[in-house]
């Protein structure tokens, strides 16, 4: 899974990331903050077919009720750090 690839490579730039996905109520998948910030990262599988890359309903009510910084759907190292606003 490309979780793991995520959570080392945000954690090797320094991001403190929480591993959050067995949370269950649709939950985000990673917890992270990088320079004074907290983001929410639901992370998908992009080897997987589209149809496991959508949000569950349990996902989707979690999203569009949170009142935070918008939760960030990645699927790669790449997206994952433009969600925190880091360039490569």
């Amino acid at each position: 899974m490309n979780q793991g690839v995520i959570v080392a490579a945000l954690r090797k730039l320094g991001a403190s990331v929480v591993i959050t996905s067995g949370a269950g109520n649709g939950l985000s998948d990673l917890l992270v903050g990088w320079l004074g910030e907290t983001y929410l990262l639901e992370v998908k599988d992009e080897a997987k077919v589209p149809s496991a890359k959508t949000l569950t309903p349990a996902e989707r009510q979690f999203v569009e009720s949170w009142r935070g910084r918008p939760v960030a759907v990645v699927e790669s190292v790449e997206q994952a750090l433009a969600a925190l606003g880091i360039a490569r």
